[in-house]
């Protein structure tokens, strides 16, 4: 019989930013409160699963959110920097339309290819490291099932990939919430199924973005 594989991709929960900047792979951004009981909030749904192995990006936000997880299952965390957040030019600015740095013309020059895209690391990029991050995950718990604590647009892009769509998109349209999970199934490699919950649903605030 084939084996059947569960990859979790479950996103980091609020990160205490009172300044709203894009914080990407900077150090020292830890979960809000909030984020806290979100990653709680997690565990507590994937608390009946069959997790055998747990990854994490080395992001703070990201280790913080996977210890609930640990706690449940007595699992090591285990560190995978495929699962990091994704490389920007606009990390540690604010961002938006009429304020912060895209008021400044030495910046523009970063928004002229929303395809590839040009502020920051390419998608297809993005997509191949996500990928052999899930290679590692689904290896580590064949015939069981791994949780990867990740990023809002490394996990879009990873599920972008998987479901065979165009891998360039506007930030408001990806369903990846605060501290949400994306599920692949796979039976031996081969990939059946992609889904998507929102174990933090009741404490989430918004479909936030800066440095997710």
């Amino acid at each position: 019989m084939t084996d059947k594989t569960i990859v979790h991709l479950l996103r980091h929960g609020e990160v205490h930013n009172p300044e709203g900047v894009l914080y990407g792979r900077l150090p020292g951004y830890r979960l809000s409160e909030d984020g806290v009981l979100m990653a709680k909030a997690a565990a507590r749904w994937f608390g009946d699963r069959d997790v055998a192995a747990l990854f994490s990006s080395p992001m703070q936000r990201a280790v913080e959110t996977a210890r609930p997880m640990a706690d449940t299952f007595d699992l090591p965390v285990t560190v995978d920097d495929g699962l990091l957040e994704a490389d920007n030019h606009f990390e540690g600015m604010t961002f938006g339309v009429g304020k912060g740095s895209l008021r400044r013309p030495e910046h523009w020059r970063y928004l002229l290819n929303p395809f590839r895209p040009s502020w920051g690391e390419p998608y297809k990029e993005i997509a191949g490291r996500m990928r052999a991050a899930v290679i590692r995950a689904r290896e580590a718990a064949r015939g069981r099932e791994a949780v990867c604590v990740s990023h809002q647009l490394p996990i879009w892009i990873l599920r972008l990939h998987a479901e065979h769509r165009r891998l360039w998109h506007h930030p408001i349209k990806r369903e990846c919430a605060l501290a949400s999970v994306t599920s692949l199934a796979f039976e031996g490699t081969r990939l059946v199924e992609v889904s998507y919950c929102e174990p933090a649903a009741g404490i989430a605030k918004g479909p936030s973005v800066a440095g997710a």
